[in-house]
């Protein structure tokens, strides 16, 4: 009954108490079951987009005197696949044409024999350009090489003595040629370096006429495979899915006996998937924690707030002949049915916020994982209601006497971390390790040559984490020494407040340091949460949309082959339509730097911006107008990149000698440029080596005037990409691509994670938060005053008069929360960014700060204050004696 007794006491006593510590706890439980949430969401769409990409899952490559028909009925029998194709792979030693009395003549290269579905089964490998869709094919690069087109004849010379004679009916592009002819069974240091320049695509009958009689002869020129798409239904957890597919993957390999190797596409894929999931971790630890500390401290401050007033409770219970241990359990009691209550608001809030951001009311992958995180999440609610309250009580109870807990306000001394400088030693710290970080190039996220890999140092995460802590510290300090030795000071700011009582305000606020500290604390935490979470947010989605549109080229482009080009009227047809910006036609060619081919842009330097973003980050040497800048005084001008310099020692200024197409002969020849220098990243660019040079001089030297690539700038991609496609009209061999459908494209791989709805989140809640901190917190804090204000009440004090003290500290807190949050929080972001350099392609040349979401946090601010200090003030205006009678 006692407990009962109690706890109906506090609900009705000190309803401010127990509703702020519930709905802080409620806040805490909700962020980490949201969290949960989040890595569902994100793991089942990491999975899917993981799978989607992988045109051709499995690559069953046979043995010798495998039976082709056989094996594949067994994969479709062992694996229900959706579809399952026989494939030849030939080795070709070269590839010929005769075009207009020249003859041209490649390398070896390979032919494929595919059946008459093959494209329908396998959506995306393979991309038509230019002319049938059957029969013999030939590869975009290859008919580069060998200067041909839909009707030109090739010979592919199959052995020493033997060719055949083909006549082109098709030009196209093998999109994930990488996969295509990897050599199965063999280590990656064993594997080709690169897949072939030069390939033909036949029907498979077509193939074994040829390469049946050659493999008799020489049997490692020719083999077969079976291409397998396997059917749906993988677990939504990254790591589950490759587990599965790799498992199955080896029951087929003992099912086969030896008749088949799996080359395992799709547990490639799901394996760097996987790693994908430790950038999830990262997103956790910088944007989740962070949350969940801030909450913590303001539910810490909720429960700290009437401190004094609640060990003067506990010691008139020890007055009454409650022992120890009994005001330990009340205490504990309360806590743990504050825990419940906020635990049960804070799940069923994490499961609606589930429901309506990330479409699931799951809050894991897996039962278990929902199971787990709710757990974790309770657990949490329930340690945190206890640190606030019961470890508290269970202090004052073991270590303070009776007469000494119920005066109102003890005496305290420095706390021990002031004394030994903590703050400046973490900033120190975390100092040290952000500038190492930096200095040695350290990036969390790594992704050469395009391929995403994981390199994670948690050393180096300690930096924003010493931040964090040392900061909170270091307002805390400041706070306090202008408060207990800055009365002249805090006398002359609130004096336009405050009046004639400005230094009788000062004196108050100074003996009420522990409050004020505090609060300024709590609102400056929550703002930093607030400004780094949004900044770095709106970074990374900002990052996101310009990978995108590096990727793509520009909000919509229209590509082709060098064969075919583009009409020359296209860009000003394109400018025309509404809703565009600008237009710029692009030259995309191919040269040799000695005997490697890069690819080859040319542009007109001063106003290929207008349609493309250029940024100060694709170029190393000066800023992108300086480079441009450079191009265009120079006709012969050429921008390389690092690898190309590096390789052959270049110094800026000179003479570069590649070999490009001309016009007429179809031949390669040398025309001279000079490198004035380097480019890194550039629209529609490949990651590896390419040339940026001015189209004037290429179309020139080169005698082909023509472009084969057309940037367009628009707010409108979708709308106006589809204006496009009708332009150019079908059968063109032109590709059309907007920046929309390329964003979904390029956040397949690292930021694949819905970021987008973590942030709604976290920002909801830092909005709530900053409402809490300022408003409540200010309520709770000046509620605990009311004594002080009833005797001034009672002596004759007028409102006016006690509003200088409410107004008063409403300014401070505002103040020194805003200035060190603001601080602090910029801080904080410039450092995530800084740190993750890795998840951006390319970095960022600035933080983008979201200003509307900003003014919103301020004025939500503003407003909680008004509204604390107004409340305030009308509780003054009670009779003193019923104030003093409910204290």
């Amino acid at each position: 009954m006692l407990v009962i007794g109690w706890l109906v006491g506090l609900a009705r006593r000190r309803k401010a108490r127990i509703i702020g510590l519930t709905l802080g706890i409620a806040i805490a439980v909700s962020l980490i079951a949201t969290l949960g949430a989040f890595f569902a969401s994100s793991e089942s769409k990491m999975t899917s987009r993981a799978v989607a990409g992988v045109p051709v899952d499995w690559q069953v490559q046979l043995r010798a005197g495998a039976n082709p028909a056989q094996v594949r009925d067994a994969i479709v029998n062992a694996t229900s696949a959706r579809s399952a194709a026989v494939v030849g792979y030939g080795h070709v030693s070269r590839f010929r044409s005769r075009i207009g009395g020249s003859v041209q003549t490649t390398g070896s290269g390979m032919a494929l024999g595919l059946p008459a579905d093959y494209a329908a089964s396998f959506p995306g490998e393979i991309r038509y350009l230019v002319g049938s869709h059957s029969g013999v094919l030939l590869a975009q690069q290859g008919a580069a090489n060998l200067h041909a087109s839909v009707g030109s004849t090739v010979s592919v010379v199959t052995a020493p003595g033997h060719s055949v004679d083909m006549k082109v009916q098709g030009i196209i592009d093998l999109p994930h040629a990488d996969s295509l002819f990897q050599t199965i069974g063999l280590p990656a240091s064993a594997a080709p370096s690169a897949p072939p320049d030069n390939v033909v695509i036949m029907p498979l009958a077509k193939w074994h006429s040829i390469f049946d009689a050659v493999s008799k002869q020489d049997p490692t020129s020719a083999s077969l495979q079976v291409h397998v798409k396997l059917p749906p239904g993988l677990p939504a957890d990254p790591g589950a899915a490759f587990a599965s597919v790799q498992q199955r993957a080896n029951n087929l390999e003992v099912t086969l006996a030896g008749k088949g190797l799996v080359g395992d596409n799709l547990a490639a894929q799901l394996d760097a998937t996987r790693g994908d999931a430790i950038y999830a971790e990262l997103l956790f630890l910088f944007l989740g924690l962070p949350g969940v500390a801030v909450t913590a401290a303001v539910v810490g401050a909720f429960g700290a707030v009437d401190a004094d007033r609640r060990r003067s409770e506990q010691a008139l219970l020890r007055l009454r002949g409650a022992t120890r241990s009994r005001v330990i359990g009340l205490a504990a009691m309360e806590a743990i049915s504050v825990a419940i209550a906020g635990s049960i608001l804070g799940l069923l809030g994490a499961q609606a916020i589930a429901r309506g951001v990330f479409s699931s009311g799951a809050l894991g992958a897996t039962t278990r994982q929902s199971t787990i995180w709710g757990a974790a999440a309770t657990l949490t609610g329930l340690l945190l209601a206890l640190v606030t309250i019961a470890l508290p009580a269970a202090r004052a109870a073991s270590g303070i006497s009776i007469g000494r807990a119920r005066r109102l306000f003890a005496e305290r001394s420095r706390p021990i971390w002031m004394i030994l400088y903590l703050d400046v030693v973490l900033l120190a710290i975390g100092g040290l390790i952000y500038w190492k970080a930096v200095r040695s190039g350290f990036q969390v996220v790594l992704a050469p040559e395009g391929v995403p890999t994981i390199s994670v140092d948690y050393f180096t995460l300690l930096a924003p984490l010493f931040l964090w802590v040392g900061a909170a510290l270091l307002v805390w300090r400041c706070a306090r020494s202008l408060l207990t030795r800055g009365r002249r000071m805090i006398a002359a700011a609130t004096k336009p407040l405050s009046g004639p009582l400005a230094s009788t305000v000062a004196s108050s606020m100074s003996r009420q340091h522990r409050l004020l500290a505090r609060g300024v604390v709590v609102l400056a935490l929550t703002v930093t949460f607030a400004i780094s979470t949004a900044v770095f947010n709106a970074t990374f989605q900002e990052q996101s949309k310009v990978d995108a549109q590096l990727t793509n080229g520009s909000d919509v482009t229209v590509t082709s082959t060098a064969q075919i080009g583009l009409p020359r009227d296209l860009p000003a047809r394109i400018q025309q339509l509404p809703g565009v910006i600008a237009s710029e036609p692009m030259q995309h060619r191919y040269a040799y730097v000695g005997n490697d081919l890069q690819d080859l842009y040319g542009i007109n330097p001063k106003t290929v911006g207008r349609a493309a973003p250029i940024s100060n980050a694709f170029f190393s040497g000066g800023s992108a107008s300086q480079i441009m800048s450079r191009l265009a005084a120079q006709p012969d001008a050429a921008l390389v990149s690092d690898e190309t310099v590096h390789d052959f020692q270049l110094h800026l200024g000179d003479l570069v000698r590649l070999r490009l197409q001309f016009a007429g002969s179809q031949q390669y020849r040398v025309v001279p440029f000079h490198y004035v220098g380097i480019v890194r990243e550039f629209p529609t660019a490949p990651r590896d080596s390419f040339i940026v040079a001015n189209s004037a001089y290429v179309a020139a030297r080169t005698g082909r005037n023509q472009f084969e690539t057309v940037l367009t700038r628009t707010n409108s991609p979708i709308q106006v990409a589809g204006e496009v496609t009708k332009l150019i009209g079908p059968g063109s061999g032109a590709t059309v691509q907007d920046v929309q459908h390329q964003l979904q494209t390029t956040l397949s791989g690292l930021p694949a994670i819905d970021l987008a709805g973590l942030t709604r989140v976290e920002l909801s809640l830092a909005l709530l938060l900053a409402i809490c901190a300022s408003g409540a917190t200010l309520i709770l804090g000046l509620a605990e005053r009311k004594r002080t204000f009833a005797i001034l009440t009672a002596l004759g004090a007028k409102p006016r008069q006690l509003g200088s003290f409410v107004w008063s500290e409403t300014a401070f807190l505002a103040t020194g929360g805003l200035t060190f949050g603001i601080a602090v929080g910029w801080g904080i972001a410039y450092m995530l960014v800084k740190i993750l350099t890795g998840v951006f392609d390319p970095p960022p040349e600035h933080l983008f700060v979201p200003w509307a979401y900003l003014s919103l946090i301020a004025a939500s601010g503003v407003v909680a204050f008004a509204l604390g200090g107004r409340s305030m003030i009308w509780t003054t205006r009670r009779p003193s004696g019923r104030i003093l009678r409910d204290l």
